[in-house]
């Protein structure tokens, strides 16, 4: 039963990663939310640098989604686990950049929290 929600949840994160990095393509301003003040969402250079990101995130999401479907609880669960550095680094580039610590600790850190404990399910289902 524990395994068949963290897979679900899994499931689920990887679906929000895509989401999240392809609404970077079509909405650049949501990069505001990210947590870094003074986000210059109309910069040119920074929506090619805000791509770079949105084509990172999806491919995470992707992963996620092919670790779900073509591999095994335990590895999915591995993987869970390595991806969760990512919202971790995500946190610390908004607390070094002066950024709000809600953001850092309320989205990015408890993502990563979320991600250790879904990982962790996996790991002993």
């Amino acid at each position: 039963m524990l395994s068949t929600i963290a897979t679900v949840l899994a499931g689920l994160i990887g679906a929000g990663v895509i989401f999240m990095g392809a609404s970077f393509f079509w909405a650049p301003q949501a990069a505001a939310g990210f947590g870094i003040p003074g986000t210059p969402t109309e910069d040119r250079t920074f929506q090619a640098w805000l791509s770079v990101k949105a084509v990172r995130d999806i491919g995470a999401g992707l992963l996620i989604l092919i670790a779900l479907v073509g591999g095994t609880t335990h590895l999915l669960g591995w993987f869970m686990l390595a991806a969760g550095v990512i919202p971790v680094g995500d946190a610390v580039v908004v607390l070094r950049s002066n950024g709000p610590k809600a953001t850092a600790y309320g989205v990015h850190a408890a993502t990563a929290a979320v991600m250790l404990v879904i990982g962790t399910l996996l790991l002993i289902a």
